[in-house]
């Protein structure tokens, strides 16, 4: 078991509003989203020593790049570029950085632009896997690799595109209550049902919408935090895995599924003891794998369990409380830290209309980089309010 986090808290919880287009620069949204945790902070920029950024769209700068672009002098500087596991990989990487003493104040950002045709010309040079053995015959972009995993997962599990349309229906429900979500439209399990497909058995809903955006937050001390006054979450637990059961003939399971045990035993705590997940949830399918596999229910029994739950703000496991990226939004990286950003609000109580009642300790699951048949990078927090 590693060594905890004490000591160390996250704060200043930043969402920069999405909007499906845009022209301003990713070094546009990550600046916005520095400012917004720095005011919320009641900073300066030269009082942070340290930064982690996550972004698809930075090309050709890189954070060496933003510190000069910003005006930023770090004894601590790193990129996490691994999509949808970023926001967690990020902060248990900067609470490290500030535990050891390499840094004092960690400012954790992602951020996106989204112009007509970004989405386009990433996927083209996504990596090594799509240009040499996808995109060259019109296979880019997820959707067509999650329909495989999404057909398997039916196969082998036995469930139902309803079982899917619920845990979309339910965040959008959510996603209602979040004055800064894009999907404003209530979506009903007929329209979900009743949508066109797109790559059989993935229908328009269960696909998440390209937008542009940021999140970001504030890494530091809890004496720091206290003396500031702001209201700070704590890492009760984190891991991270990567290429976990690669033997695998199709994704069924995630590297959470590998060191779930573990995590539970650095928090203190158990599946019964969390009051809200985020989950990552570029497609449904991999929200119900996350649900199996940070033990909630045995393998396979995430459809009949998303049946007999209320997945919603107010139900008896409220998920994805902001909408999650079905619904909310997926602005490239950030969307990596959507999750967290909105659970260091809910345990601190600033979550406003998504707020859980009494939500006290939330779990954070990421995961990203489609790279031609599976996510490689999956990562778990386990965070508690003060």
């Amino acid at each position: 078991m590693s060594k905890g986090y004490d000591g160390v808290v996250l704060t200043c919880p930043v969402t920069v509003p999405y909007v499906r287009f845009a022209h301003e620069t990713a070094h546009w949204w990550i600046a916005r989203g520095l400012k917004g945790a720095l005011d919320a902070g009641g900073m300066r920029p030269g009082d942070i020593d340290g930064l982690s950024v996550s972004s698809f769209t930075l090309f050709p700068d890189t954070p060496v790049g933003l510190t000069q672009h910003l005006g930023l002098c770090l004894r601590y500087l790193d990129t996490i570029p691994m999509g949808g596991a970023s926001g967690v990989v990020a902060a248990r990487r900067a609470a490290r950085a500030v535990q050891a003493g390499d840094a004092d104040v960690v400012a954790c950002v992602a951020g996106d632009m989204n112009r007509i045709d970004s989405f386009r010309q990433l996927l083209s040079a996504f990596s090594r896997f799509s240009l040499d053995a996808a995109y060259p015959y019109g296979y880019g972009g997820p959707n067509a690799n999650f329909a495989l995993i999404m057909d398997a997962y039916m196969a082998e599990y036995g469930a139902t595109r309803e079982d899917f349309g619920r845990i979309a229906v339910a965040q959008r429900d959510n996603a209602l209550r979040n004055p800064h979500a894009v999907m404003k439209k209530p979506l009903t399990l007929d329209d979900y049902m009743g949508a066109r497909m797109i790559s059989d058995p993935v229908c328009l809903f269960d696909c998440v919408m390209p937008c542009a955006g940021a999140e970001a937050f504030l890494v530091m001390r809890e004496d720091e935090a206290v003396r500031r006054g702001l209201p700070f979450a704590r890492i009760a637990g984190t891991i991270e895995r990567h290429n976990a059961f690669a033997e695998d003939p199709v994704q069924l399971r995630g590297g959470w599924a590998a060191d779930i045990g573990t995590l539970y035993d650095s928090a203190g705590c158990g599946p019964g003891d969390i009051d809200l997940l985020q989950s990552y949830d570029d497609y449904p399918v991999i929200s119900m794998m996350q649900i199996e596999d940070l033990g909630f229910c045995e393998k396979g029994g995430a459809a009949e369990f998303v049946r007999s739950r209320d997945l919603t703000v107010t139900g008896d496991f409220p998920h994805n409380t902001s909408g999650g990226q079905l619904s909310a939004g997926q602005a490239g990286a950030a969307g990596g830290y959507l999750g967290i950003v909105e659970a260091i609000r809910q345990v601190t109580q600033q979550a406003g209309p998504t707020q859980v009642r009494d939500a006290h300790r939330a779990m954070v699951s990421g995961f990203g980089m489609i790279n031609y048949d599976r996510g490689v990078c999956s990562a778990v927090a386990i965070l508690e309010g003060a």
